[in-house]
């Protein structure tokens, strides 16, 4: 994994509490961030108790910290330090960055795109590419494509090498990011973002149906209204990308219900070590 959070003093939440468990090494971590718990620990004079996220960026690490305490100025002069030895490119605290060496960066396709502060990542790297390639498989000889809780662009700017795409999620800083790694990269297809709740505010029919396929990649409690608008439309393909298989079997209920036949799923098991499974699956319209 490539991202690790609540991380506090060297030790990791016990299963079912908040009691820190010491550990010297955890075996799904990339080796670059297995240094974090001890990372984490020298924030403890600083902040107390506090939890600390850490992402492995391309140019280095990234820590986003929550805590109570507020930080005083003269210490973020002692980070710099600390940040070169340990290839700490960002810091940033309950959201706003107090010391960076660098933008955090990472590569998603052909583009480089800057990390906003506590963005969400797949959890490896391989299986991001592996994720990107069944859906690029899935969305066949479509030539628009929405990209629907989209993040920070790893799908949306893959599909953008081949096929004008619009991507949409509720995070403006993923946005935004996205956004500014359209308008600094040459040689992608139309591609254009916006910030929209798609739980409250879900795409109708009418808008959807300007497109060929949709992806969708919703969080665990998956995509119920906007798969109710999806089943009234006229969109020919939907490839759902889901980490619940609970969430993804009733809202591929609700898809069968508008005329949508369910054509494969493949997991990609990109969790080790436990049950968890990522799906994609593929459903077309028979209807139309």
């Amino acid at each position: 994994m490539r991202q690790i959070a609540n991380v506090w003093r060297a030790g990791f939440m016990a299963e079912g509490s908040h009691a820190l468990v010491p550990i010297d090494v955890c075996p799904i971590l990339v080796p670059k961030l297995q240094g974090v718990p001890k990372i984490a620990a020298a924030f403890g004079p600083f902040f107390g108790e506090c939890d600390v996220s850490a992402t492995l960026a391309d140019n280095g690490i990234d820590i986003a910290i929550k805590a109570s305490r507020k930080l005083a100025d003269k210490a973020v002069a002692q980070f710099d330090a600390f940040m070169r030895e340990n290839a700490i490119t960002r810091i940033a605290v309950n959201g706003e960055t107090v010391a960076q060496l660098a933008p955090p960066s990472i590569a998603m396709g052909k583009v480089l795109v800057a990390l906003p502060v506590g963005g969400f990542l797949q959890a490896t790297a391989e299986g991001e590419e592996m994720l990107a390639r069944l859906i690029d498989e899935s969305l066949g000889k479509s030539k628009q494509v929405a990209d629907l809780f989209c993040g920070i662009g790893p799908f949306a700017l893959r599909i953008a090498e081949k096929r004008a795409c619009t991507a949409v999620d509720s995070s403006k800083p993923a946005i935004a990011a996205l956004q500014f790694s359209i308008r600094n990269t040459q040689g992608l297809k139309p591609l254009k973002a916006e910030a929209r709740d798609l739980f409250q505010n879900p795409l109708i029919a009418q808008e959807l149906n300007v497109f060929d396929a949709v992806v969708l990649d919703p969080p665990r409690a998956g995509a119920e209204s906007q798969c109710k608008m999806l089943a009234r439309s006229k969109v020919k393909r939907v490839i759902y990308v889901s980490c619940d298989v609970q969430s993804l079997a009733r809202d591929a209920t609700l898809l069968a219900a508008g005329g949508y036949v369910l054509q494969q799923v493949t997991p990609v098991d990109q969790f080790k070590y436990s049950p968890h499974l990522e799906a994609v699956a593929l459903f077309t319209q028979l209807r139309n």
